[in-house]
């Protein structure tokens, strides 16, 4: 038997010629490429934490509805009255769940769309791709803006089951005008759904969640990755109740685990410490965007997440001096025209981000 007849046979065309998703080796490097929270918790409460984890029953099932940690998303972070939480493996499993559950192949005239802005975060697309979705995806502005006219005649024209607006957008870090935003849920209307995807939620401090009952279209998604717990991958949304019923019959039973559950009910005991976290980045923000805004030869664009995306001569050559300087950050250059020569950075600590900036300045001088 042929093992590669048999991968023919058996898996998908358009799986076999795509790639896995990519994570670079970050040992030894000052990592900045990932959008974390460079802080961890106190000393006195990484104690009390690792003594409740000790206490978990790893020997049992996680709770099925998760209740005592819903209670507490719903109280802490500003769901709305009478609205409830779907909780995901990471924002990751969320986006896939709503995929798959409006991936309908039903309709003879077409397959269902996904349509986003690009560039956009990439689990967007691969969730479409391996849902079975088709995905349109419409360019920004070259001032990474909504291109508000091509979005609606997008919407016309293709109908989607399911649009992603990431605010802010990652990559690009920016906040899409609100009003562009409510044009684009009035003109859904019952024919779609609008995601607002709001991981960077703590940093840019404005939310359309307390706006859910506005709009039964609206669904509004976000992750404690970026607050401060990228380790446990915990994402949660919430919608129209009616319709986050809907999204519940695809959530694959007990996919929080017990470990994850309990570090994240901790967490959230004690967020104000994931708050303040969240304060001092955002000073850090304004500290480099101005010290970037400095540098010669370097584009800063504004930012309202807890990273920043730069434009430097020559994004291929300076991402590899960087490197050679044992500093990670993402080269964006190549994922779409919009981002030549584009480079992302996370905020980090005054420590990191000064020897990202000596780095920097030292690639851009460095001619070789």
């Amino acid at each position: 038997m042929s093992l590669d007849t048999l991968i023919t046979n058996t898996i998908r065309p358009d799986v076999r010629s795509d790639k896995s998703y990519h994570v670079p080796d970050a040992s030894g490097f000052v990592k900045l490429d990932a959008m974390e929270n460079p802080y961890q918790l106190p000393e006195a409460l990484r104690r009390e934490l690792g003594q409740r984890l000790a206490d978990v029953a790893l020997n049992r099932y996680p709770a099925a509805a998760y209740g005592p940690l819903k209670e507490r998303i719903r109280a802490k972070l500003g769901i709305p009255a009478g609205y409830d939480v779907l909780l995901g493996n990471g924002s990751d499993e969320l986006i896939a769940i709503m995929a798959a559950a409006c991936a309908t192949q039903e309709r003879e005239d077409r397959r269902a769309v996904m349509l986003a802005p690009v560039p956009a975060f990439v689990m967007f697309q691969r969730s479409a791709q391996v849902a079975g979705m088709d995905f349109v995806g419409v360019p920004l502005k070259a001032d990474f803006t909504l291109d508000l006219p091509a979005m609606l005649a997008a919407i016309e024209q293709h109908r989607p089951a399911l649009i992603f607006l990431a605010y802010p957008n990652n990559p690009t870090g920016n906040l899409f005008d609100a009003n562009d935003i409510e044009a684009i849920l009035r003109a859904q209307g019952e024919r779609g759904l609008v995601v607002v995807d709001e991981a960077y939620e703590p940093f840019a401090q404005q939310s359309f969640m307390p706006r859910l009952p506005e709009f039964d279209n609206l669904i509004v998604m976000r992750t404690l990755s970026k607050l401060g717990l990228a380790g446990i991958r915990l994402g949660y949304m919430s919608a129209a109740p009616a319709l986050l019923a809907q999204f519940e019959k695809v959530r694959p039973p007990y996919n929080i685990n017990v470990m994850t559950q309990a570090a994240a009910e901790f967490a959230l005991d004690h967020v104000e410490v994931l708050n303040e976290q969240a304060r001092l980045l955002r000073e850090q923000r304004a500290v480099l965007t101005a010290a970037l805004a400095a540098v010669p030869g370097v584009q800063v664009y504004p930012s309202a997440a807890n990273f920043i995306t730069i434009r430097v001569p020559d994004a291929d050559s300076i991402h590899a001096k960087l490197v050679t300087r044992k500093i990670l950050i993402k080269n964006l250059s190549k994922m779409h025209s919009v981002l030549a020569n584009c480079l992302r950075v996370t905020v980090s600590t005054p420590d990191e981000n000064a020897a990202f900036l000596d780095a920097l300045n030292a690639s851009l001088a460095d001619k070789s």
